[in-house]
């Protein structure tokens, strides 16, 4: 290149997918406090001022374990952890999967189970003074019982440590083994939770190697095997990702026919650039017609709303 060339030194700019947000009904008004490109009214807060947040994430950090809603940015962090409640992650956290819309670290090798997790997972709800403890794991197709033991290891410990908390599971599908499902569900949870993530349609885009069919045939099983006649069996959606109302109404139904009765909905936020785009903002409104449908076909709970997850006041059904 001669002297007199010129040469470009600005930035290469990718385009990035994380700032394509759909457009909402406050977006098209241009005298709005929302303009394009944000999100919507509904998805704004006031972050809590508490000072157990700070409390539990000293916990939590003192034990040194993992909670999905760090590891999966869940948006409401703040609030919970200021109720003094948490999601533990359990397994590591790195999963042997890669679903389209989890934040959470992919290895398919992760490193062997942790022997003493049972032990802190129990100190840190007692510490926490938990009435109902969350726990959820990462999906270990490297195991040869997807580590339902290891569950069951650390609800003996919660009971023995923490005896008037209750106990919800956040399982994967522990690959479809029977086994391993009836393993778990000899722990006795009050509530047995596996997520069906999205309607039938979508399901290959957003779930790495779990099935529709195999989440309905696991909540089944679970419903079957109840050693806890009270036991809650729990599902959940994620909407937003391109699924239309009435493959919502068919997920609902499908849901309550597997013998779910609790069904939790809520909004899809893309939590970095390379996950599945957001591809629209669901209204309150519709929050509420999901629900009104549940209801009408005899779920006993639903729960819907933009910042519904899985786990999020999970304590209040029971």
């Amino acid at each position: 290149m001669s002297g007199t060339e010129s040469c470009d030194v600005s930035p290469v700019v990718r385009k990035s997918r994380l700032n394509v947000l759909p457009s909402h009904p406050y977006a098209e008004n241009p005298d709005g406090a929302v303009n394009p490109g944000r999100f919507p009214p509904w998805l704004h807060r006031k972050l809590p001022s508490s000072t157990d947040l700070a409390k539990t994430d000293g916990v939590i950090n003192k034990h040194r374990l993992h909670t999905v809603c760090e590891e999966a940015k869940c948006p409401n962090r703040w609030e919970c952890w200021s109720h003094n409640t948490a999601t533990f992650l359990v397994m590591g956290r790195e999963c042997t999967r890669a679903c389209g819309f989890c934040d959470i670290a992919t290895s398919k090798t992760p490193p062997p189970l942790d022997p003493e997790e049972p032990q802190r997972v129990a100190d840190s709800v007692r510490e926490l003074g938990l009435k109902h403890a969350v726990i959820t794991m990462v999906a270990r197709d490297d195991l040869p019982d997807g580590g339902a033991q290891h569950l069951v290891d650390i609800v003996a410990q919660v009971r023995a440590y923490c005896p008037q908390s209750t106990v919800e599971l956040l399982v994967s599908d522990l690959g479809g083994s029977e086994e391993a499902w009836l393993t778990v569900l000899n722990s006795k949870p009050e509530v047995f939770n596996h997520n069906i993530e999205t309607v039938r349609s979508l399901t290959p885009r957003v779930r790495h190697r779990a099935t529709y069919d195999r989440t309905l045939q696991l909540l089944a099983f679970a419903g079957s095997h109840r050693i806890l006649p009270k036991m809650l069996v729990k599902s959940g959606i994620m909407v937003g990702l391109g699924e239309t109302e009435e493959e919502v109404f068919d997920t609902i139904r499908d849901l309550k026919e597997a013998g779910c009765n609790t069904i939790t909905i809520g909004q899809y936020l893309q939590p970095n650039r390379r996950k599945l785009l957001v591809k629209a903002f669901v209204t309150p409104e519709q929050f509420e017609r999901y629900a009104s449908f549940g209801k009408s076909i005899g779920v006993q709970n639903m729960y819907c709303g933009p910042f519904v997850r899985s786990s999020y006041n999970a304590g209040l059904f029971l």
